[in-house]
């Protein structure tokens, strides 16, 4: 059973950074895609960013040029980079881990991480 937990998250000033991590463990990631997600309070959860096997990597819109996802395979780990935060970045980031299975993929989500941009 694969599973992913989230770390990092906390309180920032606009235009500050963060890093968050997620840690899989039950999968081997260089082989599954990996994706950041948050959700604004009353809002639906949105993409943030992907990175796929062979290291593609997507953004939304909304954070381009500000967040970098990356990943180190040997610990299993991935990362998002977090600058020059707004108070619209405030929000749970989730990390889902993606496993290709059949003809689709078999998802785990990990509990959520709190951040929060404010002055």
């Amino acid at each position: 059973q694969a599973q992913v937990v989230e770390s990092g998250g906390g309180l920032v000033q606009p235009g500050g950074s963060l890093r968050l991590s997620c840690a899989a463990s039950g999968s081997t990631l260089s082989r599954n895609h990996m994706a950041w997600y948050r959700q604004a309070p009353g809002k639906e959860r949105e993409l943030v960013a992907v990175i796929k096997t062979g290291g593609i990597t997507t953004y939304a819109d909304s954070v381009k040029g500000r967040f970098t996802i990356s990943r180190d395979n040997a610990k299993n780990t991935v990362f998002l980079q977090m600058n020059s935060l707004k108070p619209e970045d405030t929000g749970v980031y989730y990390c889902k881990l993606s496993i290709p299975y059949m003809a689709g993929y078999l998802e785990y989500w990990g509990q959520g991480t709190q951040v929060t941009v404010a002055s």
